[in-house]
């Protein structure tokens, strides 16, 4: 089938042109009997309008104002005096007097001199005069406590022998002491100062034993 074909076929042209004839019939049928007429009165007919008012609110109440209430003014609170705070001033410190333990002196102890090696008996001959030898010390100088000693109450016991010449203890020799290491230095500086009287220029020893007690 062609397309050009039926494009030029003049039954469909004769059927559109039918069509719009018809449509113009009926047109003018109507404008003549009126129908059209009523058509334009229908359209013509008042409009009735109406104006709608807008509803107004009422106004609001007037606004009450009330009175600021009084001000309540609290009343000053009652006076009340301070107590009395009577402070009881404390009485000056008394000085605090320190009184160290005096160090009693040890016990005078007879000095007894250490007799000398028997010499070897002599041949038989006359008989010698017998020569007594002693030792009186009235320069004695006791020794002192050791500050350590006193501040932790130490007491103890010394033993020295003293070499004296010619009136002086020219040595001291420590030969026991309880405990070690407290007394000694204070015996030893104690003796040397003594003042002895011996019998003669002969070196005498004597042993002195020293007692240390803490009251």
């Amino acid at each position: 089938m062609n397309f050009s074909q039926r494009q030029a076929d003049p039954r469909r042209h004769l059927v559109g042109l039918s069509v719009v004839i018809l449509f113009h019939a009926l047109l003018v049928y109507a404008l003549v009997t009126g129908l059209a007429k009523k058509v334009v009165d229908v359209v013509r007919a008042p409009i009735e309008t109406k104006v709608i008012e807008e509803i107004k609110k009422p106004p609001p109440p007037p606004e009450v104002v009330l009175p600021p209430p009084p001000k309540l003014e609290a009343p000053p609170p009652p006076y009340i005096p301070p107590p009395e705070v009577q402070i009881a001033t404390p009485p000056p410190p008394q000085p605090t007097i320190s009184v160290a333990p005096s160090p009693t002196p040890p016990a005078p102890v007879d000095i007894k001199p250490q007799a000398p090696a028997p010499a070897p008996a002599p041949a038989p001959a006359p008989a010698p005069a017998v020569m007594s030898i002693g030792v009186v010390c009235p320069q004695m100088v006791p020794p002192r406590t050791p500050p350590k000693a006193a501040r932790e109450g130490i007491t103890g016991t010394v033993r020295a022998q003293a070499t004296i010449r010619g009136g002086k203890v020219v040595a001291v020799d420590i030969l026991s002491a309880t405990p070690r290491g407290v007394y000694e230095s204070a015996v030893r500086t104690a003796m040397m100062q003594y003042g002895c009287t011996t019998t003669g220029d002969t070196e005498v020893k004597a042993i002195q034993d020293f007692d240390f007690k803490l009251e």
